[in-house]
């Protein structure tokens, strides 16, 4: 069993409840992304403005292209190199994702995060998961469930304990909606080794 308490977390995320999870950059605050009132809790809790958009994860390139709108050659590339990893693809959104995850935007960001259990948690729930990350807005993000309990205590209805996450560092976004694209976000995965694969960014 990859943990103990996975289906219990994945059970919680179709309730419509909130699960802290580790992913390989930090922990990320969970909920059932396709559910506005969970996703709400989200803001909720973080204190996190309503004009800052959430990122969907996702266990499989299958779940996000039935999330996106359009599914270019560009995101089949960059999925294929960099999926799962630490590589957010922003595209237009399907209407059955909800407006608070993207703050009212036309488009989504959609990630596949690189760890088993993160991988696990979204696939065990059957959903696609929206995650910040799991601390109070201003804080820095946590890299362990310790610093996850120090920042939200009692919000969250449960945390996954992973131990440390290996990366950190939050993920590149990258906006697929524009063309050229555009780089949002810089983290683990640098503008050279996207631009090798796809051109100018």
């Amino acid at each position: 069993m990859i943990h103990p308490h996975l289906e219990q977390a994945a059970a919680l995320i179709r309730a419509g409840r909130l699960v802290a999870f580790p992913t390989e950059t930090v922990y990320g605050l969970g909920a059932n992304a396709l559910d506005p009132r969970a996703v709400a809790r989200i803001y909720e809790v973080k204190g996190r403005p309503p004009s800052s958009p959430v990122i969907v994860h996702v266990c499989s390139v299958e779940m996000a292209r039935r999330l996106a709108a359009a599914w270019p050659e560009k995101a089949a590339l960059l999925a294929e190199r960099f999926w799962p990893g630490p590589l957010t693809l922003v595209l237009p959104k399907q209407a059955l994702i909800p407006d608070n995850v993207t703050a009212g935007l036309p488009t989504a960001g959609l990630r596949m995060p690189a760890h088993p259990l993160a991988l696990a948690l979204i696939e065990t729930s059957g959903c696609p998961i929206a995650a910040p990350s799991a601390n109070r807005f201003t804080e820095l993000s946590p890299t362990s469930a310790e610093h996850v309990r120090k920042s939200l205590g009692d919000a969250v209805d449960l945390i996954l304990d992973g131990g440390s996450t290996p990366v950190g560092i939050e993920s590149t976004v990258l906006s697929l909606a524009a063309d050229p694209p555009v780089l949002l976000r810089p983290g683990m995965i640098t503008r050279e080794e996207i631009e090798a694969l796809i051109g100018p960014v």
